[in-house]
């Protein structure tokens, strides 16, 4: 089919700009808070455990940090902020940190955590909006500098992805913070050499795609941040039905839809479940369905990543679902990003 035509609105301006996104948040760590005594008390015993909380892509960033906080011997446990205030209070006491991300720093269900918490459990929180309420409440404050976003979060979520690389190296479980900031400037780079290639990449999908599929995503480990976000985003940039779930869930009932009604998306993700997952890949194109490797490794087009350290794949893996969500747009005769009924901000619970 030819390739549609797409509207170039601020959802892609945004698109266009996370390279640029990382490396302004990578120069605010250059003057970030020093998360030293946090790591002591850590270490010490006078924190005891760690909650990692958010809503939609912001709790989707966190997998990462919650997976290198459990290799460096740490109780962490991630629960969603709406979860946090009304089901699991229990977690919010002094032997707590909580690290709460959300680009606004004003939902709704943050700002009911800063009034549930009430200073009982210790707060760090990231943000990409200073003087926000999550920033001024918090004892401590990352800050992220991707700048005003227009409606899906895309820049944003980089941004969070490059400053939890930050909160990990500060807690003392993400290894050495310079050298870290070095792996990221090079991921940045390397994505703004994929994004260049967007209409190219975008016509590509729009011969492969279909809008009228049922649309899922499936990842382990880090790439689960990947694929929760990419269902994520697939809906509010798309209004395609779309689900991100762990590839080992996905056999556990939705296994059963496979056939020509569905198209799914595999990561590759890290060395210890690459098997795993390629075996996944395969089993869904043998059942009828569309199946698309996600990785450094597919043979070409949209899917093949940008190269990058196992630990910041989410930041290089949310590109191809990024160019889906302008392919799939357009082929319905959308502008990608637009929204009839979310805004940017959720103040409602």
């Amino acid at each position: 089919m030819p390739t549609p035509d797409i509207t170039e609105g601020p959802y892609l301006t945004d698109l266009l700009a996370q390279p640029a996104a990382i490396e302004a948040t990578l120069a605010t760590m250059a003057a970030g808070p020093d998360l030293r005594g946090v790591a002591d008390d850590l270490a010490a015993g006078r924190l005891r455990r760690i909650v990692l909380t958010g809503m939609g892509s912001s709790l989707h960033a966190l997998h990462g940090l919650q997976i290198d906080l459990v290799a460096a011997d740490r109780t962490a446990v991630m629960v969603e902020c709406a979860e946090l205030i009304h089901h699991q209070r229990g977690w919010l006491t002094p032997g707590t940190l909580v690290v709460a991300a959300s680009q606004s720093g004003a939902s709704a269900e943050i700002v009911k955590l800063i009034e549930t918490n009430a200073g009982r459990a210790r707060l760090l929180g990231v943000t990409n909006t200073p003087g926000s309420p999550l920033d001024v409440a918090a004892d401590i404050s990352v800050h992220t500098a991707a700048g005003p976003e227009a409606t899906v979060s895309c820049k944003s979520y980089v941004a969070t992805l490059a400053a939890l690389e930050y909160v990990g190296c500060g807690l003392g479980a993400a290894g050495d913070w310079p050298r870290r900031a070095g792996e990221i400037t090079a991921v940045a780079q390397a994505m703004a050499g994929y994004l260049a290639r967007w209409r190219e990449q975008v016509g590509e999908l729009a011969t492969v795609l279909d809008r009228s599929r049922a649309t899922f995503y499936l990842g382990r480990g880090r790439s689960l941040s990947s694929a929760l976000t990419a269902g994520l985003i697939t809906k509010e940039a798309t209004g395609c039905a779309a689900e991100g779930m762990t590839s080992p869930a996905f056999r556990h009932g939705p296994f059963e839809l496979l056939g020509p009604g569905v198209q799914a998306v595999v990561f590759a993700g890290g060395n210890c479940v690459r098997t795993l997952n390629r075996r996944m890949c395969d089993e869904i194109g043998a059942a009828g369905a569309r199946a698309f490797w996600c990785g450094a490794d597919a043979e070409g087009g949209a899917f093949r990543l940008p190269s990058a350290p196992e630990a910041l794949l989410p930041m290089v893996e949310i590109l191809p679902v990024q160019m889906m969500t302008l392919a799939l747009a357009a082929m319905g005769g959308r502008e990608a990003g637009r929204f009839a009924r979310a805004t940017k901000v959720t103040r409602d619970e």
